[in-house]
């Protein structure tokens, strides 16, 4: 009986938003739920686990790019700008972006809230005199700056090529939705992953240690614990795909078996070889990736790329889109 009424208690606390993208995803062909579910506290380890592994080649190149080029970001940013991290997690490549730019402030964003203001402060401390104001909350969706940023310009910061996991209308309207964050004449440095052979991307996304495996699955864990499921996780293994088309990495969770099961009292059914699709991450070349922010909002006025050019971080200024032509 206890049991059943600390798990009910759970479902009951689970966030609305989660439970409603759950059961639309799973009753939805082809099933599908949103990446942004990945980020519970186990999820956020599991991710910085990721970020370290030798086949994951984003993180470390990007690290080596902001390393090389902070300081002309920051002479053409300006000081004085508040820095606004979109997704911050833990905070790991923006101290090379803080140490160039000279920021008013520091606002770091992200839906993990534990795990957000653990990295805030651990920054806070290294950071002692910068103004630190962590904002708990999904980034995809209209978010109000706190007051305390006051009318400094701002710059943003969107590390880690977290624009490849949206569609392209989706990273559209997001880009959009910063620029109107952040206001007319902000600055945005971003990370954009570029296109390469699979030899590369599928191990990035499938290590032989299975750590990305196991962020995956969790995913599953989080819904059987938040919303009172009964999937079974040893039915599920996970799986990397090149599409070649939509030039993306894609993640899923394969059925080994055919299984029955419920969450929040909805029952489900999959067939073996069906999959419930959890991410992309898709690669952009150098005009993608222009393009897209151009119709986002944004010009890009500095772009640096690493010798192999794998990965890209991009300087952009909001202005607003002119009418065609």
């Amino acid at each position: 009986m206890l049991l059943e009424a600390e798990a009910r208690a759970a479902t009951a606390a689970a966030d609305p938003a989660f439970r409603a993208d759950v059961l639309a995803g799973l009753a939805a062909r082809p099933r599908a739920i949103p990446a942004r579910w990945f980020y519970d506290r186990r999820g956020s380890e599991l991710f910085e686990a990721i970020t370290r592994l030798p086949e994951y080649y984003p993180t470390r190149t990007e690290r080596a790019l902001l390393a090389a080029h902070a300081a002309e970001v920051g002479r053409l940013a300006g000081p004085g700008r508040a820095v606004v991290e979109f997704g911050s997690g833990s905070s790991a490549k923006t101290p090379l972006l803080l140490e160039a730019v000279a920021p008013s402030a520091y606002v770091p964003i992200d839906i993990s809230g534990e795990f957000l203001r653990e990295s805030a402060a651990s920054l806070g401390a290294r950071f002692p005199g910068l103004p630190v104001h962590p904002v708990e909350a999904d980034f995809t969706r209209p978010i109000r700056l706190p007051d305390a940023v006051g009318r400094a310009p701002r710059l943003g910061f969107f590390p880690g090529s977290t624009i490849g996991n949206l569609t392209a209308a989706a990273a559209t309207d997001l880009l959009r939705a910063m620029a109107g964050t952040l206001g007319e004449g902000a600055m945005l440095l971003i990370g954009m992953d570029r296109v390469k052979g699979e030899d590369v991307l599928i191990p990035a996304y499938d290590d032989a240690a299975g750590v990305t495996a196991a962020f995956n699955l969790n995913l599953l864990e989080r819904i059987n614990r938040e919303l009172d499921g009964t999937i079974p996780l040893d039915a599920f293994r996970h799986v990397a795909r090149w599409n070649d088309r939509e030039a993306r990495i894609e993640m899923h969770l394969e059925a080994l078996c055919d299984i029955g099961f419920t969450v929040d009292g909805e029952r489900f059914a999959m067939k073996a070889g069906e999959t419930i699709h959890t991410e992309n991450s898709h690669k952009y070349g150098v005009r993608g990736g222009r393009l897209l922010l151009a119709t986002g909002g944004w010009t890009v006025i500095g772009e640096w790329t690493d010798a192999d050019e794998r990965f890209a971080i991009l300087l952009a200024e909001a202005r607003p889109v002119p009418p065609a032509p």
